[in-house]
């Protein structure tokens, strides 16, 4: 009980600024918490669900290897799943797969990276905050010492003591922060190899069914509205008919 009557004095004491720092400490221990399951449930089932997917697309089965891989969370299995939709069908356009998978790996790692832009703020926020607490109560300190037209030890010490609390807090929030944050950079790097080994194995896998005949990649036909205009411009002109094939077509009398 005397310990948390004297943080509450400390708190106290510090002045206007411990309330926007005491916001800052709540929000990234939430930013951090939720951050924290996010990765540990995209990772945990990372390997298993890239064995799962090569063994079953091994042996033919794609179809349960998209099943399994769709209940799955991470963003290795929504790669895997985002592949193996195109691979079942039989049939892929040129270029098609590769752009799907690039698609959901940029999806996911945006979503992988959703907090760390707030984790990072407070890192550097935090700390000026605490100081502008501190020069703040150091205004007021010599503010005080001005009004009692003395130095009194006491008085300089008591208003130092409260300045000098913004600045601690400030440093004890961002301290920690910070380390969560260069931890969860360095967790998303993890899953960006798993992404990259997803999309890998995916792209085995279709070159490995294209080379058996068992899926057909459509090439791309070009239109008219494609075409080079060097080949528009040597394409032969058509002759003006004569009058007696107008006649004979019976466009004139």
């Amino acid at each position: 009980m005397g310990t948390q009557y004297q943080l509450l004095n400390l708190f106290a004491d510090g002045g206007f600024m411990m309330y926007p720092l005491l916001l800052c400490s709540l929000i990234a221990l939430g930013v951090i918490i939720a951050k924290a399951w996010t990765l540990f449930i995209a990772h945990r089932k990372s390997a298993a669900i890239l064995a799962t997917a090569e063994d079953l697309t091994t042996t033919g089965n794609v179809g349960g290897a998209l099943d399994e891989a769709s209940v799955t969370p991470g963003p290795a299995a929504a790669i895997v799943t985002a592949g193996l939709r195109r691979i079942r069908r039989g049939s892929v356009a040129d270029g098609e797969l590769e752009q799907a998978i690039s698609t959901t790996g940029t999806i996911e790692l945006g979503f992988l990276e959703r907090g760390l832009v707030i984790l990072a703020t407070i890192a550097n926020v935090a700390p000026l905050m605490g100081f502008l607490g501190t020069v703040a109560g150091m205004i007021l300190a010599f503010g005080a010492i001005e009004a009692a037209g003395e130095v009194d030890p006491a008085l300089v010490a008591g208003g130092i003591k409260v300045a000098l609390l913004t600045t601690a807090t400030g440093l004890a929030i961002a301290i920690p922060v910070n380390i969560a944050y260069n931890f969860f950079v360095t967790r998303i790097d993890t899953l960006i190899v798993d992404m990259e080994t997803g999309a890998n194995r995916v792209l085995k896998l279709a070159w490995n069914m294209e080379r058996d005949g068992k899926l057909e990649v459509v090439k791309a036909v070009k239109s008219a509205i494609q075409l080079d205009a060097r080949e528009v411009a040597a394409a032969p002109t058509a002759r003006p008919m004569t009058a007696e094939e107008r006649r004979d077509l019976g466009l004139e009398d």
